[in-house]
């Protein structure tokens, strides 16, 4: 209808000029003839030099003996029939209708032009082009077709679970009768809950691929305006279009900017998000399950979301899109490798391995800079040697060679780096030991990475406490080679890291026994300064304090055990990172056998053994770089 009256408009408006033009260029030609006096005219009359005359009204145009056209207006009480008569002249009279007619258009035509300027704003206000000054209040909604890349479930991997759970939609919008006939209805909204870059608007993209229909997406954010009652109109705006084009999808991404708890904040502006709200619930409700019309909707912030909106017969189905297991990684990798060139010592099980806690887009991103990296030195594959560099830069910040660095600080980094790798190699719960470098990367002058068999979904005491004593292997390192007086600064990260799992395993695990099975997480908090209304006595708190120190002190003294039983070995492993700086997997235990690693040409120590997927790997969770710290380890999960 809009489109109607928008061809109309400029069809009528495209006459009016056309008549305009006309009349302009009518009046024109009248005037090509020469133009003389009245009198000039009498004297040609009477002296016989006129051989025809044509009279229009005020206006005479006549023919000379010499065949020039000429024109004169004649004044209004002469007589000039008879004398063209009395002369013999040929006279002819032209009706007056046509100018008439003229000169009402010409008198009209500003009028039109009005109506014609009023005509096209009333139609801009009703809708008639969303991206005038008057279409703020129609919907921004983009409908995404086969033009824009099918996306299908095949593009989407490491969240099967969430799949199974949205197959069912897409069963709906395919065969719909299959679930009507038996009196089912599907659920009429969708939520994707989980934290940023896990797929969740992939994953709802996939949907329409799969189910071939049309895709309309659109963020919270566009709903939101400084004019109250717009966002309600775009609100309805979007689910005329959704109804036109049904069975549908319609998308709203981040939809917590809309869709935030009642009766919070202040001002206009959330007047306005609480109108559009209400308009969401109400469209909403009044789905009917035949329509076709399915509301997916994505946020990672589902605790501030109106408890309304997440009620059975709006977003009844809530599927939670998770970071990808293990195996999930690995399937992720496949995926966005598609398009690279591997090399045949890529292992994407080992690069799984080597990224727990990893997010689709992270691993994404991850390929990509493995790719940039191999492009950079103009190989024609993508290698292993690639990925493990891009893995590093991604979690730890790019090598700092230009860093400058005394002697004794990279001495002291390398005794501090094979404390940690030592103990490590030695408790046999703590995860293998994949990497150990002296070379500055990010904040950290040093580090070493482990390995995780699998993903860690718990932690033992005995777990743990193993690794409070590789994580405070660092100083243990740096007291023995240097004494308690010259120890550096470089474990402040350890002393931050096993401070934070022991508090863990008082506060908050049990592992305690003094403290008991008490949750004192929120006393703590309140402890430090935070608002936590659950009140400790100060023999508990004190005795909260005894047990993590405890437990932090036990680690150390475990690591302290160990470096002085194997001083060999760690003396080996040092001089080993400070020859080599980088030592990977199998060339660790060689150095510490007092063997030459396997590629000992190698400057970077890249040469990790790929028959032996246990030693190729990196941290269970990304470290977390701290200025200073030479000896970063991963900070377990609590």
């Amino acid at each position: 209808m809009g489109n109607a009256r928008n061809i109309a408009f400029w069809v009528v408006l495209f006459l009016l000029i056309l008549a305009l033009f006309n009349l302009f260029t009518n009046g024109d030609t009248t005037y090509q003839s020469r133009a003389i006096s009245y009198s000039e005219f009498v004297q040609s009359v009477e002296s016989n030099q006129v051989s025809s005359v044509t009279v229009d009204g005020e206006q005479i145009r006549y023919r000379g003996t010499d065949g020039q056209d000429y024109v004169t207006i004649k004044p209004t009480d002469a007589e000039v029939t008879n004398l063209l008569l009395a002369n013999d002249v040929a006279v002819t009279a032209e009706a007056q209708e046509q100018s008439s007619v003229q000169a009402f258009l010409l008198s009209l035509l500003p009028f039109l032009l009005l109506i014609g300027v009023w005509i096209y704003f009333m139609n801009r206000m009703q809708g008639g082009g969303k991206g005038g000054a008057m279409g703020f209040g129609k919907s921004k909604a983009k409908l995404l077709t086969e033009k824009h890349g099918r996306v299908t479930f095949d593009d989407v991997a490491g969240i099967d679970e969430a799949k199974e759970e949205l197959e069912e939609i897409v069963e709906f919008l395919r065969n719909p009768q299959k679930f009507s006939r038996l009196g089912g209805k599907i659920p009429k909204g969708a939520l994707l809950v989980g934290p940023p870059g896990t797929g969740k608007t992939l994953l709802a993209r996939a949907i329409a691929g799969e189910a071939g229909v049309p895709f309309f997406t659109i963020s919270g954010s566009d709903f939101v305006e400084m004019f109250v009652g717009v966002g309600a109109s775009r609100v309805r705006d979007m689910f005329e279009q959704a109804k036109k084009n049904a069975p549908c999808i319609v998308f709203i991404d981040e939809i917590d900017a809309v869709g935030r708890a009642r009766g919070q904040g202040y001002g206009g502006g959330n007047d306005e998000r609480e109108q559009t709200l209400n308009q969401l619930l109400v469209e909403m409700d009044g789905f009917e399950a035949n329509e076709g019309v399915i509301i997916v909707a994505a946020t990672n912030r589902r605790d501030v979301l109106d408890p309304a909106l997440l009620r059975p017969g709006r977003f009844d189905r809530q599927v939670t899109v998770p970071n990808p297991d293990i195996k999930g990684r690995e399937k992720i990798l496949n995926v966005h490798a598609r398009k690279t060139s591997l090399g045949p010592d890529v292992d994407m099980r080992i690069i799984a391995r080597g990224t727990p806690g990893f997010s689709g887009a992270e691993l994404a991103n991850l390929v990509n800079e493995a790719a940039l990296m191999a492009a950079r030195v103009g190989r024609r594959f993508v290698t292993m040697e690639d990925f493990e560099q891009a893995k590093d830069k991604v979690m730890m910040g790019a090598e700092r060679r230009s860093m400058v660095l005394t002697d004794d600080q990279k001495e002291k980094t390398a005794y501090h780096e094979a404390g940690h790798a030592v103990v490590g190699l030695t408790l046999p719960q703590c995860d293998t030991v994949y990497k150990a470098t002296i070379i500055p990367r990010g904040g950290a002058l040093g580090m070493v990475v482990s390995l995780p068999e699998i993903d860690r979904l718990n932690w033992h005491k005995s777990e743990c406490e193993e690794k409070l004593a590789m994580t405070m292997a660092g100083k243990a390192a740096e007291i023995i080679k240097y004494g308690a007086e010259n120890v550096s600064n470089g474990p402040a990260g350890d002393i931050q890291q096993a401070s934070a799992l022991a508090r863990a395993m008082v506060l908050q695990w049990g592992m305690s026994d003094k403290v008991g099975n008490i949750d004192y997480r929120e006393a703590a908090e309140g402890y430090s300064g935070n608002t936590a209304g659950l009140s400790v006595s100060a023999h508990t708190k004190e005795l909260i304090e005894e047990e993590v120190k405890r437990f932090v002190q036990d680690g150390y003294d475990r690591a302290f055990q160990i470096l002085t039983e194997r001083r060999d070995d760690w003396e080996r492993l040092a001089q080993g990172l400070l020859e080599y700086e980088t030592l990977t997997g199998e060339e660790i235990e060689r150095v510490m056998r007092g063997d030459p690693p396997q590629s000992n040409d190698d400057d970077d120590g890249a040469g990790a053994s790929e028959d032996k997927p246990s030693l190729t790997a990196i941290p269970k969770t990304k470290p977390k770089a701290k200025p200073s710290d030479s000896g970063m380890e991963p900070e377990p999960s609590a």
